[in-house]
């Protein structure tokens, strides 16, 4: 592959030819940039875990951590990357129940993603855990200590949900790369073509073949689908099921569903909008497509704005002075700047997606998208911390701000999101070859009638 000549963009419709060309070419040997991007990501990589070693030094102690407030920044940044994989599945899976052919060529970014943010997720609980080499206790396993895990917490709610999302979605992922791995091995030479031959379990794309493999993804798709309500429901019981003013809301289950495919939503167009210019794929990621993820999160923005309405709603009207002052607190308190953040973001910028010239500008949609993961960032900490640092008794009121450990490890898990997903571009198709195949039109030879 590293023979082949560099990509020519072109306005015309691809051959059958063309996707399998342009495509492959994507795996060539990376470039200056390419090196210089890893560089930069791996140096703020290792600050995060320069920051994880010494947190293990000297304890929980050198976060911002105080009493009543134990859940900080790494249960915040554990919700947002769930939020943030949820995208992944909906577009893979759901939009393909429904026959929407928009999907085909962004979906395999959609599904590496949501891989790379349920692996940076399940991170976190073992930060927050401080003695991460005790982590193992969370696992339900006959031992000789005859210790057990407590079902009742959260902790252990969670270990279910990421471990179960986890293997689904890298089930789904991989079932969905085999025949374009077996194209890509063809065309490969040395350990590449080893790699993709394992990876292609053999698949040769004969009619038999195919026929188990669209049953086979389409059965995958309806068994994941339901992950995208259970799992972030389960992530909201967290809050749901404690008593702390602004958490015992049965609204939280569709509330986070509903922001985590926001999120995702999101980061699929920053992901998108730059993975598009540098590899040339204008052919194949086009404008339409971005115009229909923007429509997403236009509707999820909307039902996150109803939620949000919703939540200050319903806590005036319960007349309890408890939740009363918790969210006047949110609003007006010591936290109104992050409240204010998370309003503006995702319920206010979002709205210039009603124009169509601004759906159409990738510009000014990547500013958008980034609006859109800072503000969903931020509703996470306003939930987390507003409520734990202003619950019933005043005495306990506290303020949290971060340290330098937490927000090292937070940008850690951005470089470590970001390591995994350049690394995955370079080796496996980023764009689906088999399905856009399916999208263009049949070629006929000449005299021939359709």
């Amino acid at each position: 592959m590293a023979t082949l000549a560099a990509p020519v963009p072109s306005t015309s419709s691809p051959t059958y030819g063309d996707v399998t060309h342009d495509i492959i070419q994507t795996l060539r040997p990376p470039g200056k940039k390419y090196f210089a991007g890893m560089s930069v990501i791996l140096v703020g990589l290792l600050f995060g875990a320069f920051c994880w070693g010494y947190q293990l030094r000297y304890g929980l102690g050198v976060t911002g951590y105080q009493p009543p407030i134990f859940w900080g920044t790494y249960i915040t940044t554990f919700v947002f990357w769930v939020g943030i994989a949820h995208s992944g599945t909906l577009i893979s899976a759901i939009l393909l129940l429904f026959r929407s052919g928009w999907r085909t060529s962004i979906y395999r970014a959609a599904e590496a993603m949501t891989v790379f943010a349920v692996m940076t997720a399940g991170l976190f609980p073992i930060l927050h855990l401080g003695r991460a080499w005790y982590a193992y206790w969370v696992f339900p396993y006959p031992n000789f200590r005859g210790l057990w895990s407590n079902f009742r917490s959260p902790l252990v709610w969670d270990v279910f949900a990421i471990s179960t999302y986890f293997t689904v979605s890298s089930t789904f992922l991989l079932m969905g790369l085999i025949p374009d791995v077996a194209a890509v091995r063809d065309r490969a030479a040395g350990w590449r073509k080893q790699l993709y031959g394992m990876v292609s379990f053999g698949w040769k794309g004969s009619d038999r073949e195919w026929r188990h493999f669209g049953k086979m993804y389409l059965y995958l798709a309806g068994f994941a689908t339901p992950l995208v309500l259970s799992v972030h429901s389960v992530v909201s019981w967290d809050f749901a099921m404690a008593i702390v003013p602004g958490w015992h809301a049965t609204i939280f289950a569709p509330y986070f569903v509903a922001g985590a495919i926001y999120s995702g939503c999101g980061m699929v167009i920053t992901i998108l909008v730059p993975l598009r210019k540098a590899f040339h794929l204008e052919r194949y990621i086009e404008v339409k497509h971005f115009d229909s993820l923007a429509k997403l999160c236009l509707l999820t923005a909307m039902i996150v704005t109803y939620a949000y309405a919703t939540e200050f709603f319903m806590a005036w009207y319960s007349g309890n002075p408890f939740e009363r002052a918790s969210f006047y607190n949110r609003a007006f308190g010591q936290y109104w700047w992050a409240t204010w953040i998370m309003l503006s973001c995702n319920a206010f910028l979002p709205q210039l997606l009603w124009f169509r010239k601004i759906r159409n500008s990738l510009t000014a949609l990547f500013v958008i998208s980034i609006g859109i993961n800072i503000g969903m960032w931020f509703e996470r900490f306003v939930i987390i911390v507003t409520g734990l640092s202003h619950e019933y008794e005043p005495w306990q009121w506290s303020y949290y701000v971060p340290r330098w450990p937490e927000l090292g490890i937070l940008i850690g898990s951005f470089c470590w999101f970001s390591m995994w997903f350049l690394l995955f571009i370079k080796f496996f198709p980023a764009v689906a070859i088999a399905e856009v195949k399916e999208g263009l039109p049949v070629p006929v030879k000449a005299g021939a009638h359709r």
